[in-house]
């Protein structure tokens, strides 16, 4: 529903589209309960890395594995992001669903593993391969031994999200009305998530 801009939010300096859609009182388990209700009904988003002399990278990848609020990715070792990472450790890893708009956006650390991880295994899955290839020489085979594959692991210490409360031709509607009307657009809800809170999720396996 659109909503009207007010003198107080002009005053004060404050972005109504945000403000408007800033939810503070859901309680956070149901915070934490829609996050990965977003992100688990989709394959795979945006790992952004810091690159020295260039600044932030970015490059579409899988979600091996979501674990709590941080996220496993199988990756080849001799990519650049390991060059990055091995420079800066900031990572984001971003998703948007293009079906509603609703986008989630988490920042954190990235760990890097070896090849004799036990956990490349187990998330390990038919069609990896085809990103690595296969060398014939019995070694470089793009499966889980493959010494070239190992595990980017990012450890979030903020996540912010954004859930759409309409569909996408309801989000059409509800910007092109607050557009015409000179409203303010609300077609979901903004959330955000502290380290305190990621932290208190991991303790409590949320």
């Amino acid at each position: 529903m659109v909503k009207p801009l007010t003198q107080d939010e002009v005053d004060s300096k404050t972005d109504p589209s945000v403000s408007k859609q800033w939810d503070e009182t859901t309680p956070i388990e149901e915070q934490f309960k829609d996050l990965y209700k977003i992100v688990d009904g989709l394959k795979g988003g945006l790992l952004t890395t810091i690159r020295p002399g260039v600044g932030p990278t970015s490059r579409a990848m899988a979600v091996a594995k979501r674990v709590g609020p941080d996220f496993l990715f199988l990756a080849n070792k001799d990519s650049e992001k390991f060059s990055d990472l091995k420079n800066d450790k900031t990572a984001q890893v971003t998703f948007q669903n293009s079906s509603d708009m609703s986008w989630v956006s988490v920042s954190g650390e990235a760990v890097t593993t070896s090849n004799d991880d036990p956990r490349i295994k187990q998330v390990y899955s038919k069609g990896v391969n085809a990103w690595f290839g296969d060398l014939g020489d019995g070694v470089h085979t793009g499966m889980p031994e493959d010494p070239r594959m190992t595990l980017i692991e990012v450890k979030a210490n903020y996540i912010t999200y954004w859930k759409s409360t309409s569909t996408f031709p309801g989000f059409i509607k509800e910007v092109a009305h607050a557009s015409m009307t000179g409203q303010v657009a609300d077609t979901g809800i903004n959330r955000r998530l502290t380290d305190k809170d990621i932290q208190n999720a991991r303790d409590s396996g949320l």
